[in-house]
């Protein structure tokens, strides 16, 4: 009996090659400078085998009236939150400008499988990172 293999735009995929990696880190960077400035402090671009995950800080908000959470100054609470990343999206490479995308959900704290604007299962970096946007704002 012959096996139908389905193709899954969510699973598998390349190892990002060195090189690969620091030209989608510069392209990611650029884009998020050049469209999203003043809406993050940082992006943090990090990849592992086949995935590259892409996060943001923000400076948090912090009112001036704080009521500090058992031993935590105002300052300890304001730190911890500039040092916890926004998770945006995870990609996973097939080729340079072949990839798919998860969303972040923070309702089920992980990544969902999703399409790009018009449906499509792969897309560029920087429209991956257009669909995390959303949490930039």
């Amino acid at each position: 009996m012959n096996k139908v293999r389905m193709f899954n735009p969510h699973a598998g995929g390349v190892k990002i090659p060195p090189t690969t990696q620091e030209a989608t880190r510069k392209r990611i960077l650029a884009y998020a400078e050049k469209k999203y400035v003043g809406k993050f402090t940082r992006i943090e671009v990090r990849f592992k085998g086949a995935l590259c995950y892409i996060d943001a800080y923000k400076e948090p908000f912090a009112p001036k009236r704080f009521r500090p959470v058992g031993a935590e100054t105002r300052q300890e609470f304001i730190e911890r939150l500039r040092n916890t990343p926004t998770h945006l999206v995870r990609l996973r490479h097939f080729n340079d400008d072949k990839w798919s995308v998860a969303f972040y959900t923070y309702s089920h704290e992980r990544y969902e499988a999703c399409c790009y604007d018009g449906g499509e299962w792969f897309g560029t970096p920087e429209q991956a990172f257009e669909i995390g946007s959303c949490y930039l704002d």
